[in-house]
């Protein structure tokens, strides 16, 4: 079986193609082939170590002003099944996995839960055929670039939608805008809004609510962004 296309995707040439074929068999397939010796059950297990302390460096320099809390937030971000889900998905992990019939009529090869336990196992077997290096090419590849993509939509044309997205992302409570005052004539009222999120509140003025909303929610993005450098 060739596995250049895969290799390919993520950025790295395994020494051993040993590795990879078990980083990619299911239990199921071992199950009903009882001369394959392994699954990717134990590749997954180094395979989530692995990628914890590449996800956990990679944030520490990249936020040098974040705390533990913040760094563990983005952390949990970046490295849960459904991130991991979706980067197999983008990269067709599905169809290179090796399952059993019954897993595989099941839909198996589609399931987030086998992509994502493929990819871990495939960090894990990268490790143990080229050591760091070798599972860094692969954060590198896939993981590094969400890195921005996921946790600084700040410049979006958007901003409450941003923070609301950012919030949803980092297991956040949603924020909270209040409309504090109205004063002035009609034909030119003056909007007090004070938006509440991650223990900080952000007040603006503005003709108009809806823009001293989105003024009110870049600031709070201005904020974050500035905490998390």
């Amino acid at each position: 079986m060739s596995y250049r296309l895969i290799e390919k995707s993520i950025g790295y040439r395994f020494r051993q193609k040993k590795w990879i074929q078990i980083a990619l068999t299911h239990p199921s397939y071992r199950h009903e082939h009882t001369q394959e010796e392994h699954d990717n059950q134990r590749l997954e297990y180094v395979g989530d170590a692995v990628l914890g302390l590449m996800a956990a460096h990679a944030l520490y320099h990249r936020y040098p002003k974040a705390d533990e809390g913040q760094l563990s937030t983005l952390r949990s971000s970046l490295t849960k099944d459904d991130t991991l889900a979706q980067i197999g998905q983008e990269i067709h992990l599905g169809r290179h996995l090796r399952l059993g019939k019954g897993e595989l009529q099941n839909g198996g090869a589609d399931r987030k839960s086998n992509i994502a336990d493929a990819l871990e196992a495939i960090l894990g077997a990268a490790w143990q055929d080229g050591g760091r290096r070798a599972a860094e090419k692969i954060f590198n590849t896939l993981f590094v670039p969400l890195i921005e993509q996921a946790h600084a939509p700040y410049s979006q044309a958007n901003p409450k939608g941003a923070l609301q997205e950012y919030l949803q992302q980092n297991n956040q409570p949603a924020p909270h805008y209040i409309a504090k005052s109205t004063e002035g004539p009609d034909h030119n009222p003056q909007h007090t809004i004070e938006v509440a999120t991650m223990n900080q509140t952000f007040t603006v003025i503005a003709n108009n609510k809806r823009e001293a909303e989105q003024q009110a929610a870049r600031q709070a993005l201005e904020w974050i962004q500035k905490k998390s450098n």
